[in-house]
């Protein structure tokens, strides 16, 4: 009996976020009827496809006892390249107007390439010249930035072709949406890679204990590499659906996504001191996050409110996992 109270004390203590979200949520649920509509539902899923999306690319990061400051910055750049690329031929502002009329799918290849080379120097300058991520990505995040704005001339961008918007304002039999089918895609690749594959063994393995991982024969630099450069690639494909989405896209666009990203793993489980996460805890944290705004709003709050409510997520958020990792030592 004794041991089952402490258990759920401990339950309770790990997961006290997401204990008193569930609280808010069923709160407004029950006396905001609207809010668990089923529109309201696919609502939500459309606004947390992106957002899983890109919180995978930094799972993988954190696991590795990294992070990525630069995820929404990246996500800005491919959402204005791709932008940029899909405009019509016809749109009186169009940035680029002698660009051929490429298509769509390529136009995705491209803007992940483009992304995938910032992941790379990523990888390389906290790989080899040792810079802690924290700084390294920090820089890049300003890199980035400066590149949007110079490809931009901060102008927003806007007229896409129909095609763009098919493929990421689309819906299946008229009510899956797209983006979550690429949601389900993307978190299912991710699972297998990190349960059933050598990469995967590696990457908790680093974030485990990285001296042990390369005395294990680990070659911890390249598989660091290739997580920022995978990364990058999530962030080029949340880029590219958010950009469609909207309809729209400027030099803010993904502004911030990272904290919140960052934030949603650690909810999930996945921790900041490196080697626990899981792909299913990723989803759980979003959708945490994602609940919480939506409550927030259905309940009237001022959006100034709704930004310091977040922030505190996040702060309890990385305190609690920080919290575990001291008890654990």
């Amino acid at each position: 009996m004794s041991k089952s109270k402490i258990d759920v004390k401990k339950l309770l203590m790990d997961n006290g976020i997401i204990v008193l979200l569930a609280i808010l949520v069923v709160y407004v649920g029950i006396t905001v009827p609207t809010f668990r509509s089923t529109n309201n539902m696919w609502n939500l899923a459309i606004n947390a496809a992106p957002r899983v999306i890109i919180a995978l690319g930094v799972s993988a990061c954190l696991i590795t006892k990294g992070t990525d400051l630069s995820a929404g910055r990246m996500v800005g750049l491919s959402g204005c390249l791709a932008g940029a690329m899909l405009q019509k031929a016809e749109t009186s502002s169009k940035l680029w107007p002698d660009f051929p009329q490429l298509n769509v799918w390529l136009v995705l290849l491209i803007v992940i390439a483009i992304c995938c080379i910032f992941g790379c120097i990523n990888g390389i300058v906290i790989s080899y010249l040792h810079v802690p991520a924290f700084i390294g990505t920090l820089g890049m995040q300003l890199i980035v930035y400066g590149v949007v704005q110079l490809i931009t001339n901060n102008v927003p961008l806007g007229g896409y072709r129909q095609d763009y918007i098919n493929v990421t304002q689309g819906r299946i039999g008229g009510k899956v949406p797209v983006l979550f089918i690429y949601l389900v895609i993307a978190a299912a690749i991710f699972w297998f890679i990190y349960n059933y594959t050598r990469h995967g063994k590696y990457m908790y393995a680093i974030g485990g204990n990285e001296a042990a991982a390369e005395v294990s024969g680990v070659n911890v630099k390249k598989t660091k590499i290739i997580i920022y450069i995978t990364a990058a690639a999530m962030y080029a494909i949340a880029g590219f659906l958010l950009g469609g989405k909207s309809g729209g896209a400027s030099t803010a666009l993904g502004n911030g996504y990272e904290l919140e990203a960052i934030a949603a793993c650690t909810i999930g489980g996945v921790s900041v001191n490196g080697g626990i996460g899981k792909v299913s805890g990723v989803i759980i944290g979003v959708a945490v996050f994602e609940l919480l705004k939506s409550a927030l709003q259905f309940l009237g709050l001022n959006p100034s409110w709704q930004y310091v409510a977040q922030g505190i997520v996040i702060v309890i958020a990385i305190a609690l996992d920080i919290r575990k990792y001291i008890a654990k030592k």
